[in-house]
C-alpha cells in the first residue's frame, strides 16, 4: 500500500537537528517497538515531512532534510518576553514549585490557546520567558523507515488523528 491521504502510516526515525552551522545533535530516535504513528494529510505533522514520504511504502528507507524556515521557523527574539512576576502568584506567594529556571510552562495567549514557554531568567519583579519552539532556527534531519501503510478508520478520518496502539485513546 502506498502512502497518500487518508492513510494510517507508522515510520521508524532517528531525527538530528543542527543550529548555526554546527554538528547536528540527536533530538529524537523511535523504535520499532514505539514508531511514529500519523494520519497521512490530517495536518498533524510538519508539511515538507509528509510530502517527503508521500508515494512511498512499507520497508521504504527514507533520509530527508528539512531547513528551519519549513520546519518550526526561524528563531524570533520577539518571542522573548518579559512577564510580571505577580502573574505567577498563587493566593499571594509566587508559584516557586512550577515557575522554575530552565522548565516549560504551558500558559495561554490573550485569546485563551495555549502556549509553552521556557523560564530563561527570575529576577525580583520578572520573569523572562522564550516562547520560541524548542527546534525554531534547527534544520532538521531525518533517517528511517516505513513501517506500515494502512487505510485509516471512519472514526480516525472523522476524528482527524489515529487510534488504537500507537494512537489516541478515548
Amino acid at each position: 500500500m502506498i502512502i497518500s491521504k487518508e492513510k494510517v502510516v507508522s515510520v521508524n526515525y532517528y531525527l538530528t537537528a543542527n543550529k548555526d552551522n554546527l554538528p547536528e545533535e540527536l533530538i529524537e530516535e523511535t523504535s520499532h517497538e514505539n514508531p511514529f504513528i500519523f494520519l497521512f494529510g490530517s495536518d498533524g505533522v510538519l508539511p515538507d515531512f509528509e510530502s517527503n514520504l508521500n508515494g512511498k511504502q512499507k520497508g521504504d528507507k527514507f533520509d530527508f532534510r528539512i531547513t528551519a524556515e519549513k520546519g518550526y521557523g526561524l528563531y524570533d527574539k520577539e518571542y522573548l518576553v518579559n512577564i510580571d512576576k505577580a502573574a505567577f502568584e498563587l493566593d499571594g506567594k509566587f508559584d516557586e514549585s512550577r515557575v522554575i529556571v530552565g522548565h516549560d510552562i504551558e500558559m495561554r495567549d490573550n485569546d485563551g490557546n495555549p502556549l509553552i514557554g521556557k523560564v530563561l531568567a527570575i529576577s525580583d519583579k520578572i520573569v523572562e520567558m522564550d516562547f520560541n519552539h524548542p527546534l525554531a532556527g534547527h534544520d532538521l534531519h531525518f533517517i528511517g523507515e516505513i513501517l506500515n501503510v494502512r487505510n485509516a478508520t471512519n472514526e480516525e478520518l472523522s476524528h482527524g488523528h489515529v487510534h488504537g496502539p500507537g494512537g489516541h485513546h478515548h
